[in-house]
């Protein structure tokens, strides 16, 4: 079978509340997937102006980075009637579902957000005949894949097309291999904390509502039990095969002349919460599996500084889509060092309470930019309460990183290698749900450095050849051997220790779960039916 390992990606968009913004979207081609932005970066001389940084748009990289093309031939759309050629399987497809709502192209009121979910698929079946027109691309019926790549709203319809049986068709859900999501309200929208009603049906905002969500994602149950709907039934689709991309900069978001930035609050990217943007598996008992890939960018919502124009989300989307190692993060939690007057007040019986704060940072070697950042100041660190500690929750996941080949910046060099800081901050001890601010000096940590982690994949037959060190230990040069520990399907563990080796303190090891990525890994079978590796 013929690799289709770059498969056709069709990009959904977001809500379009108001009629201008339908027809403003109806107006573009790309549907916001044109657009790029240009910041700026510091420089060591400050007589010089900063130097720029230019990001042309993900339409554009995707074409000049990989080669794709866009599916616009002589005015026409690939949904037209008139359209009857077929399309590379290096193809860009804009789903562009608010036309029948729009002034300048339809003339009918705004579908529900079911009908987009099955205007998906009917899209899907489309590419999949056109792509396998041409025998060219090597691609027959059975092995065409493709994969999905939404801003907000759009990742709804995207799970509500693999969630729900009702929309949609299976042959249709059977050809989905990757799914991509940018700042996705996946467990809704809050506005000052409070969900927004289901009653506000005024620019379908109620498609966020909670209750109307478990329906057309098919959760109700799950909903009923736990209050929330970013559940990823692993019978519909994989979690493994999905990424959530989460914007955590809420100052730049203009919508509503800053009224929703406001309302939204801190954590967030300007609309939707932090806590709200990603997913869960879920197994069939109703058991939470693993969490999905996911990564944070200190990007707002939408705008000049948006997330999908961002060259932090670029990077996470190819790499998530045709990258060679995939890298789960997670840190585990030995042992804390309570400051002594507090131990001393725990030990007599007094309550005691802490928030601990897990900041990371991680990038591949030689570029400018952060794969994921999760910082205290933006909200977006992994917290861990100490009496939850204490009743035995010892782990967090902190992210994922997938890392490229074609990306190294030294192509002879076969190793593949990232730097990533962990930062533990002091937390605000409380006793008796009281601060105790004796010895407390704000901004400190219990922890802090940062580590090289220098892989080379195994060819046939062979191991991971695995080298890490700390930045303080040898300025940051991997050369420590760390072997790791073989998992099923093929993933590799690899712990590296940490010690504070202070009072207050914390010990523990971050713990990398490494696997080969587009290259077999993966693969998974439908439960109507088997699903060909597209790897």
């Amino acid at each position: 079978m013929a690799s289709t390992r770059f498969n056709p990606i069709i990009y959904v968009r977001g809500f379009a509340m108001s009629q201008g913004e339908i027809d403003e979207t109806t107006a573009d081609p790309f549907c916001g997937f044109n657009l790029g932005s240009t910041v700026y970066r510091a420089n060591p001389d400050r007589a010089r102006p900063p130097r720029k940084y230019v990001f042309e748009s993900p339409m554009v990289r995707l074409a000049s980075d990989f080669g794709y093309e866009d599916t616009f031939r002589e005015g026409l759309d690939i949904m037209d009637e008139g359209w009857s050629e077929p399309i590379p399987g290096k193809s860009v497809v804009i789903y562009r579902y608010y036309e029948s709502a729009s002034t300048l192209l339809g003339e009918g009121p705004t579908p529900e957000i079911e009908d987009f979910a099955t205007g998906l698929s009917d899209l899907i079946l489309r590419i999949r005949d056109f792509v396998c027109a041409d025998t060219g691309n090597g691609i027959t019926r059975d092995d065409f894949r493709c994969h999905l790549v939404a801003h907000s709203m759009g990742g709804l319809v995207c799970r509500a097309f693999l969630q729900n049986p009702k929309l949609g068709k299976i042959e249709a859900r059977r050809c989905v291999d990757k799914v991509f999501t940018y700042a996705t309200p996946h467990n809704g929208i809050d506005m000052a904390g409070i969900n927004v009603p289901k009653w506000l049906s005024a620019n379908d905002i109620s498609n966020f509502n909670r209750e109307r969500m478990a329906d057309y994602l098919d959760v109700r149950d799950l909903y009923q039990k736990t209050g929330r709907v970013d559940w990823l039934p692993e019978s519909a689709f994989p979690s493994e095969r999905f990424f959530c991309m989460i914007g955590t900069n809420r100052a730049d978001y203009e919508v509503a002349q800053g009224l929703s930035r406001t309302f939204s609050g801190n954590g967030s990217d300007g609309l939707v919460k932090i806590e709200n943007a990603s997913v869960w598996g879920v197994d069939e008992a109703g058991r939470p599996s693993l969490p999905t890939a996911k990564a944070f960018a200190y990007r707002s919502h939408s705008g000049y500084f948006g997330i999908v124009n961002s060259e932090e989300s670029y990077q996470n989307l190819v790499r998530f889509l045709f990258g060679d190692v995939r890298v789960d993060i997670w840190v585990d939690i030995d042992g804390i060092g309570l400051p002594p007057r507090v131990r001393e007040l725990r030990d007599s019986g007094k309550k005691v309470d802490a928030l601990y704060q897990f900041e990371v940072l991680a990038s591949p070697r030689g570029k400018l930019w952060y794969l994921t950042r999760r910082m205290a100041e933006e909200d977006s660190v992994a917290c861990l309460r100490h009496q939850d500690w204490e009743a035995g929750k010892k782990s967090l996941h902190l992210s994922s990183v997938f890392l490229s080949s074609r990306a190294r910046v030294d192509p002879g060099r076969p190793s593949l290698a990232y730097g990533m800081t962990l930062r533990i901050r002091v937390p605000d001890y409380e006793v008796e749900n009281r601060i105790w601010p004796d010895e407390h000096y704000e901004g400190g940590c219990l922890f802090q450095d940062s580590l090289v982690l220098e892989m080379v994949p195994p060819m046939e037959g062979d191991d991971w050849q695995v080298v890490y060190d700390w930045q303080s230990d040898n300025l940051g040069r991997a050369a420590t051997s760390l072997d790791g520990k073989l998992l099923e399907g093929g993933k590799i563990e690899l712990p590296v220790g940490f010690e504070s080796r202070s009072v207050p303190g914390i010990a523990g090891r971050l713990r990398f779960i490494v696997s080969r990525w587009n290259a077999g890994c993966g693969d998974w079978q439908h439960p109507d039916g088997p699903v060909p590796s597209a790897s």
